[in-house]
């Protein structure tokens, strides 16, 4: 049941105007003559939960329980509400709630660094860099998600766009894939650092926000038509930015401690459930691109990059996922707003088939597993599978360029289109294929 506290709606954040710019445009047909496939009613909301590190997808969503013991590990399945499909034993929410989840258990790329991997499953391209463990931002590079997103919604992507959240990820460098890249700085994320399970947690680019709107406001009065291109437009920027802090509305949206206790602990008292909860609270006010990270708080150790002891260490590390995810599908889905929301759970890559010495599994972006829930994705449904041991696709491979032409055109927009960055450098948004059998 929705609870009575005041926060903004959608429709009012979307009346407060838009930060950025461009128009969205539409699914193509894909013949000469013949309409585009009927899809369901185009999303408002897209959450995207990355699991830094690489979670095993032996060991979570595609068990292997009749594969030999050094390729089957030590947890057992259990069933789920689809027959045939089973998951970890450490999974039971989500195993309760498979009939509104999507698995797509053939996705594979050939980054087996972190820092590739991810800005591959980040902007669903491979990394001019190439497969480099310490890769960095490329300023010039392709877009996160979310900020492709923003920019091709343009005005319905509403006052605030694209918020990222509890913290920017590191591993030596600020893991690419984070950033607008070739799109520049007017369609960056909102950065959210800080835990929302603690109790003093608040955002603080919002302190002070009222005095800097008022000096704003004195430099609005400027005759920009006789400034400097770049400079007018970093005016404009910046004006929307500060506006954008000194909005009530907007303020109110992570504004966690209005939440009831009983919903806050069916998310889970941790970071990532109360980040989860967060995320609810942007798309149920008109947010339409959230990435929620999970895997980096306390150092290496805190995320799913096992070598070693995996076995030990997903046991602390899925219970949380489990209990999180799934209360923000079934929190989604109470409020209506599953269907205009796409839910994607996934990390940069899956882990090796075989056990190795350390009892842990190593890189394998070979072939992995990612969860999709919402945006009328046909519950229950399985997109691909591994082989015998969960090494290779072995039917319907799918790739991250694929992923991200899903969430395109859930939105409503042509993954195909060619757009120009700032330079003026044409780019298409994705080379991929949506995963329409999924819908």
């Amino acid at each position: 049941m929705t609870d009575s506290c005041a926060h903004p709606t959608r429709r009012r954040l979307l009346e407060l105007g838009a930060l950025g710019l461009g128009a969205a445009a539409f699914p193509r047909a894909r013949a000469a003559g013949l309409p585009p496939p009927r899809a369901p009613r185009t999303i408002n909301s897209c959450v995207l939960v990355f699991f830094y590190g690489g979670p095993s997808h032996l060991d979570t969503f595609d068990p292997k329980p009749d594969a030999p013991a050094e390729v089957r590990g030590e947890y057992a399945t259990i069933a789920t509400t689809v027959p045939g499909t089973r998951v970890c034993e450490h999974l039971p929410r989500m195993a309760r709630i498979v009939d509104r989840v999507a698995l797509v258990r053939g996705l594979h790329h050939p980054m087996t660094n972190h820092n590739a991997a991810a800005a591959e499953a980040l902007t669903g391209r491979t990394p001019a860099g190439g497969d480099q463990e310490l890769l960095a931002d490329d300023p010039r590079g392709i877009p996160t998600l979310g900020s492709a997103v923003g920019f091709a919604l343009g005005p319905r992507a509403g006052a605030l766009p694209y918020v990222a959240l509890p913290y920017t990820i590191y591993n030596v460098v600020q893991l690419p894939g984070q950033t607008p890249g070739l799109l520049g700085g007017a369609y960056d994320r909102f950065q959210v650092t800080g835990n929302p399970n603690a109790p003093d947690f608040r955002i603080a680019a919002f302190d002070g926000a009222a005095e800097l709107d008022g000096r704003a406001a004195l430099l609005r009065g400027l005759d920009r038509s006789k400034l400097p291109g770049a400079v007018a437009q970093a005016a404009v920027s910046r004006d929307r930015a500060v506006q954008l802090l000194a909005n009530p509305d907007v303020r109110r949206l992570f504004d966690i401690q209005k939440e009831p206790d009983r919903v806050r602990d069916r998310y889970g008292r941790h970071l990532l459930g109360q980040s989860l909860l967060l995320a609810r609270r942007l798309v149920e006010g008109g947010v339409s691109f959230v990435t929620c990270f999970d895997g980096q708080t306390n150092g290496q150790d805190a995320n799913w990059d096992s070598h070693e002891k995996l076995f030990p260490r997903h046991r602390q590390l899925i219970p949380p996922a489990d209990e999180a995810l799934s209360a923000l599908i079934e929190d989604l889905d109470t409020r209506g707003l599953l269907e205009t929301t796409l839910v994607l759970a996934v990390g940069e890559f899956g882990r090796t088939p075989k056990i190795n010495g350390n009892r842990g599994r190593d890189h394998w972006p070979y072939c992995y597993t990612a969860v999709l829930a919402g945006g009328g994705v046909t519950g229950g449904a399985v997109f691909g599978s591994s082989d015998r041991i969960g090494a290779r696709p072995a039917t319907d491979p799918a790739t991250p360029a694929d992923i991200a032409a899903t969430i395109f055109w859930r939105f409503g927009i042509d993954p195909a289109t060619e757009v120009r960055d700032q330079t003026a450098r044409p780019f298409r948004l994705s080379e991929g294929e949506p995963i329409r059998p999924l819908f």
